[in-house]
């Protein structure tokens, strides 16, 4: 029998509708006999029955089967899981790239609900979520044997209503609670900024989505000229396999991007650069975290491997597995791990992550400030103030440039501080 399966990476995923039979076979023959498997099959018939007729409360077949397939799916794996009529029809606004919730991804973590990443912009980043917090309670129900499904369920809501998480964080003494405003969720998936004075550009991608190789080669492609790129993937949960194979191939000319294996032989495939689509050689740095998770650790390590990008920051999530969507009606589905990503290098990326070259944690640039200089803009202030004194005119102050890295944004950002200074040495080996 024909199906259609759909890969998710990340958080997003490409969705084509197809039914498949619960008892078709759809991956390699196992090794047990029939008679093995038709005694299973009794046994769990047996079970069922017994729950229906004896269980405390009312509860009808449908019910049962749909909470059986939940812990199975629950119990293979932090990724596998079963879409109720909910669930699914979630699952495909979540793929829109649009909707009403808090702006985080979240997974199990030795059995704790953990932010993987917030993402840049949303509710959860603006209220002070970070990368590594584990979830307790969402409002008052608490997380715990709660699935992710559910938790990304109670999350989501109407915007501008109002949602407490309860969360335990690395360094503090007891649990703190965040009030966060919910919104509608649209995903700017790619910022271009230049670094002022160094001429290098900066390229953050917040996420894979389907825009992302489209915008960071127009960003190339309107930046010639420049000493480096500075790739940022902190706190990128993932996304769309083909845009982190896409993204890779403008810097890399040739050889294994990635590739995937699984038990069944049809799930291995290699994805393999090609010299028509790179479009530059310049040095290069890729900024990762423990937010930075699924393809972007394709990104970062692939890059790593082919020895073209110097990795800096911290290790990364460890998310190398593959999950596809496979209807089993057409308002159920499963999401089931098919398949393991590995590096050019062979490595898995699973529960591993990617270590950068460059281990730097995060936080300001250590630097000291004479207290009693008097600095240029301050006498610009002064000055101002004296001509509006003397001409009785406003003189108008020039806006920051948004597009613009300034060195005071570079000092509150010491992983950043060290990815200029690693081009600024790889472009100076470059011309000797």
């Amino acid at each position: 029998m024909k199906y259609t399966k759909l890969a998710t990476f990340g958080f997003l995923a490409t969705l084509v509708g197809a039914s498949i039979l619960m008892s078709s076979t759809l991956f390699a023959k196992t090794n047990e006999s029939e008679s093995t498997r038709l005694a299973a099959l009794a046994k769990y018939t047996r079970v069922v029955g017994t729950i229906e007729k004896y269980y405390v409360d009312d509860i009808n077949i449908t019910e049962i089967i749909n909470k059986s397939i939940d812990g199975l799916m629950s119990n293979l794996d932090a990724h596998s899981s079963f879409l109720d009529k909910k669930g699914f029809k979630n699952m495909k606004i979540q793929t829109d790239g649009e909707f009403g919730g808090l702006g985080i991804t979240v997974g199990m973590r030795k059995g704790a609900l953990t932010v993987i990443s917030p993402i840049e912009g949303t509710p959860a980043d603006k209220a002070g979520i970070k990368a590594g917090d584990i979830i307790l309670k969402i409002d008052n129900l608490s997380t715990l044997n709660m699935t992710i499904d559910e938790a990304v369920s109670h999350m989501r809501g109407k915007p501008k209503t109002k949602i407490v998480l309860t969360i335990v964080r690395d360094g503090e003494s007891k649990p703190i609670k965040i009030t966060i405003i919910r919104d509608i969720i649209k995903i700017d998936s790619v910022y271009t900024k230049m670094i002022s004075d160094d001429n290098i550009l900066y390229l953050r991608v917040t996420s894979f989505d389907k825009k992302v190789v489209r915008k960071t080669k127009e960003a190339i492609l309107a930046h010639k000229g420049v000493k480096g790129i500075i790739l940022d993937l902190r706190n990128n949960p993932g996304g769309l396999l083909n845009q982190a194979v896409g993204l890779v191939n403008l810097f890399v000319d040739k050889g294994v991007i990635v590739s995937q294996k699984g038990r069944d032989k049809r799930e291995n495939r290699k994805y393999e650069a090609s010299s028509s689509s790179t479009l530059t050689h310049v040095p290069m740095v890729v900024l990762v975290n423990g937010g930075s998770a699924s393809a972007s650790e394709i990104v970062s390590g692939s890059l790593q491997d082919h020895k073209r990008a110097v990795i800096v920051g911290t290790n990364t999530f460890g998310k190398g597995s593959v999950q596809v969507i496979l209807p089993i009606n057409k308002t159920e589905a499963l999401r089931l791990t098919i398949a393991r990503y590995y590096l050019p290098s062979g490595r898995t990326i699973q529960a591993v992550g990617v270590k950068p070259d460059v281990v730097v944690s995060a936080g300001k640039v250590p630097h000291k400030v004479n207290e009693w200089e008097i600095k240029e803009k301050e006498l610009k202030k002064h000055l101002e103030v004296e001509l509006n004194k003397i001409d009785k005119k406003k003189i108008k102050i020039e806006k920051k440039d948004k597009n613009i890295i300034t060195k005071d944004d570079v000092l509150k950002d010491i992983q950043l501080k060290t990815a200029i200074d690693a081009i600024n040495i790889l472009s100076i080996a470059k011309t000797k």
